[in-house]
């Protein structure tokens, strides 16, 4: 079984941060707005260095949208910055009518998304963005794992024309992936090989199906790991590719199991390829307020989750 190393725990908003700085330095299309949460987003060195590039619109997301909306119009490629509940659900309207509706060129990017937020609380930590986000027509969902994956993310969606949410966190998690990786959206990672069981998970949920799948294999099972970094849209073949052969899936989100990956795949299996399936993500609840460990492991999201759901869809075949 292929094994990865963590390199060290690294913030995936700080790989964004690095993505927009590299950005800044090779495009100059490339700008910035941010609502009122420049260090929370590692938006400073993009600010320092391209400050006739960089638009600080205060605590206005709407406003915000607005404005890059308006952006792409000249040639310019904004990248709106601020926590993902803001980015989706309290401007959601501003993303359909001016940028999704009119296929705009922007690039929303959310951080502090899902339970990990932490001791925020409910009122700031969205577990439906995904959803939100992946049912506007011709909008691309991106959810990354690690920071280096983030940073190439960042980089990769400014040569992609198109509205984009790209999705990242607040804690500092595993950083496993190369360094050095090509990001291709819509082409999901296949981290390991296995016969007994599919397992896709997406962001910060990746690196606990990769311990997941060590546990697993010392007891008998092998499963095959995939990274669904990009929700949308889905890399249906590796879906299908992988079941076909392992017989059964956990899908395993740092979100509602309504509207989030787990039901993606399951369109799709229903489809073209019938599967037993187990979702490890939240249920109909709200988050509530704690440190990220303690979030995920009450709501079931870590390694444990995804070991215990995929003996169960196992013995569901």
């Amino acid at each position: 079984m292929k094994t990865y190393t963590n390199t060290g725990n690294k913030d995936t908003r700080s790989g964004f941060g690095a993505g927009l700085t590299e950005l800044g330095q090779t495009n100059e299309n490339v700008v910035a707005l941010c609502a009122d949460l420049i260090g929370s987003l590692k938006m400073d060195d993009f600010k320092a260095n391209h400050p006739e590039r960089f638009f600080q619109v205060g605590i206005a997301e709407a406003n915000m949208i607005g404005l890059a909306a308006g952006m792409t119009i000249g040639g310019k490629i904004p990248f709106t910055g601020t926590f993902a509940n803001f980015s989706t659900g309290r401007v959601y309207d501003q993303i359909r009518q001016s940028v999704a509706y009119s296929d705009k060129n922007v690039k929303i990017c959310a951080s502090h998304a899902g339970l990990t937020l932490g001791e925020d609380g409910a009122t700031h930590q969205i577990l439906e963005d995904i959803g939100l986000m992946k049912m506007l027509p011709g909008m691309t969902v991106i959810n990354t794992c690690d920071y280096n994956q983030t940073k190439a993310a960042t980089i990769a969606i400014a040569k992609h024309h198109g509205p984009v949410y790209l999705r990242f966190g607040r804690p500092k998690v595993a950083n496993f992936t190369p360094e050095d990786q090509n990001f291709e959206i819509g082409k999901a990672v296949k981290l390991t090989e296995g016969n007994d069981v599919t397992i896709l998970a997406t962001g910060h949920l990746v690196w606990e199906a990769l311990e997941a799948a060590k546990t697993l294999n010392e007891k008998g099972i092998s499963a095959e790991v995939i990274n669904i970094h990009t929700i949308k849209p889905l890399d249906d073949k590796a879906i299908i590719d992988s079941v076909a052969k392992t017989g059964c899936v956990v899908t395993a989100e740092e979100h509602s199991v309504i509207g989030g990956l787990g039901e993606s795949v399951a369109r799709v299996l229903s489809q073209h390829q019938p599967t037993p399936q187990e979702f490890v993500g939240t249920k109909d609840t709200f988050g509530e307020s704690g440190t990220a460990d303690q979030l995920m492991e009450k709501y079931g999201l870590n390694a444990n989750a995804i070991i215990k759901a995929s003996e169960l869809v196992t013995k569901r075949k």
